[in-house]
């Protein structure tokens, strides 16, 4: 299941005073013990993961009884205050990190594996079949200069989401395109009062729409440069969209984990979204009866020959890059198994592989529920959407969704205008950059 916790987002503050202890760690890897190796603990290994990720280190243990394994449940917030002060604390010590880690928040992955925490072992020649099981644009945010710095638990491409049998009883087309989506939005509003097209008010609702058009917001360049420009036609394309989608109270001003958005999610007739909303969203939150929702492939935006998408979620495991020995060996026994084994990421996980040699697996699984509309049409967008990520997208330590949600969302709930808060959101977004220690380009 995708990196969930997603309501909750990092606040500025916070990231400064971290931003703050960690410069204060010094510029030699974040302080005296950031290229300690720790004392072999013999094979016994320690593992943090958040609570969805509980049942996959407790089936690693019932997998591999000869190894001994603590498992330490870490607060599952996105954004979370304190674990990254936790790791600068450790260099500080020279001890104290777990053997391995599930981040709550995939931006986590930037200070981990950045020079001044440097904790995430590059992983490239330590498991490389398991990375060979994944598609480019699947491991790319844990390829980073080069070096593969995390595996990937799941993959969280937007398909394109529609209630089939609405679309059945009104005659309605599915779009294929960014610009017929919005038209027909606009036109089933008119329409059908009350029935929208999509939510703006949660973090991920700019990986839905500025990232799904390419938008430079998190084109990292190097580890201190990073490209921003909402000028650029891509994102222009997709503000005016949204202002379109905005205008026509298309699309709704809510978060798709607010309190309300379960009362309302069932008058959402489509969407982009990412894959697992079928089952987590859908069915299991909203309660949507079983035959009405369907997945298509991503839309693409008109004069383009492919689709183009975004991405929401997908967590990320790293491997600490202090340990040897036994100690090491068995945790990239753990890494490979929470990344590859079907007892996790095909009996337990609700969320689409990343790890590509299981995804029928988890499909034929998942097709039991016979939930969907079209289960072979939505298992096939699901899987075929990693071709679609739109490229030239970074975690950083700055939070785009925090940004969005503070200037975006809370703009639109109140009755603004898209243009009104977009300036709001650029200069917010330059400003936590800049204030990450970043230079923009």
């Amino acid at each position: 299941m995708k990196s969930v916790r997603l309501g909750t987002v990092r606040a500025l503050a916070a990231l400064v005073s971290a931003a703050a202890l960690l410069t204060a760690c010094g510029s030699s890897g974040g302080g005296a013990g950031a290229d300690v190796k720790q004392t072999d603990s013999g094979g016994a290994i320690t593992v943090w993961v958040d609570p969805p990720r509980v049942p996959a280190a407790k089936a690693f243990q019932q997998a591999h009884p000869e190894i001994k394994v603590t498992i330490n449940q870490i607060d599952g917030t996105v954004g979370g205050k304190s674990l990254q002060q936790q790791f600068a604390q450790f260099n500080q010590a020279g001890k104290g990190w777990p053997d391995a880690i599930f981040f709550p928040s995939n931006d986590d992955i930037a200070w981990a594996s950045g020079a001044q925490v440097n904790y995430t072992a590059d992983l490239t020649d330590q498991v490389p079949d398991v990375i060979k099981g994944y598609e480019e644009s699947v491991i790319a945010p844990c390829k980073i200069d080069g070096k593969i710095r995390c595996l990937r638990n799941d993959a969280a491409p937007d398909v394109f989401w529609y209630n089939k049998a609405f679309f059945a009883q009104y005659g309605y087309q599915v779009p294929k395109t960014w610009e017929e989506y919005a038209d027909l939005a606009v036109r089933i509003a008119k329409e059908h009062p009350g029935k929208f097209a999509g939510f703006t008010g949660d973090a991920y609702a700019p990986d839905r729409y500025l990232w799904a058009s390419g938008c430079p917001t998190n084109a990292r360049q190097s580890e201190t440069e990073v490209h921003i420009d909402l000028t650029d036609p891509k994102c222009v394309r997709a503000k005016e969209l949204l202002a379109k989608l905005v205008q026509a109270k298309a699309i709704s001003a809510l978060g798709i984990f607010d309190a309300d958005a379960a009362k309302v999610g069932k008058d959402m007739v489509m969407s982009p979204g990412a894959a697992w909303w079928g089952d987590y969203l859908f069915r299991q939150s909203w309660k949507i009866p079983a035959g009405q929702m369907t997945a298509v492939a991503p839309l693409a935006w008109k004069g383009e020959d492919k689709p183009a998408t975004g991405d929401e979620g997908g967590g990320l495991w790293g491997v600490s890059r202090h340990i040897t020995g036994k100690e090491l060996e068995n945790t990239l026994t753990f890494a490979k198994f929470v990344a590859t084994d079907p007892k996790w990421q095909v009996e337990l996980s609700t969320g689409l592989p990343a790890y590509g040699p299981v995804q029928d697996a988890w499909v034929a699984k998942q097709a039991k529920t016979k939930y969907f509309a079209d289960n072979t049409e939505t298992f096939a967008a699901m899987k075929g959407a990693n071709a679609y990520v739109q490229p030239d997208h970074a975690y950083m330590l700055y939070n785009t969704g925090s940004v969005w949600t503070e200037t975006v969302a809370a703009g639109l709930a109140s009755g603004k205008t898209v243009d009104q808060v977009w300036s709001g959101f650029n200069d917010e977004l330059l400003k936590q950059a800049k204030a990450m220690g970043y230079t923009v380009k």
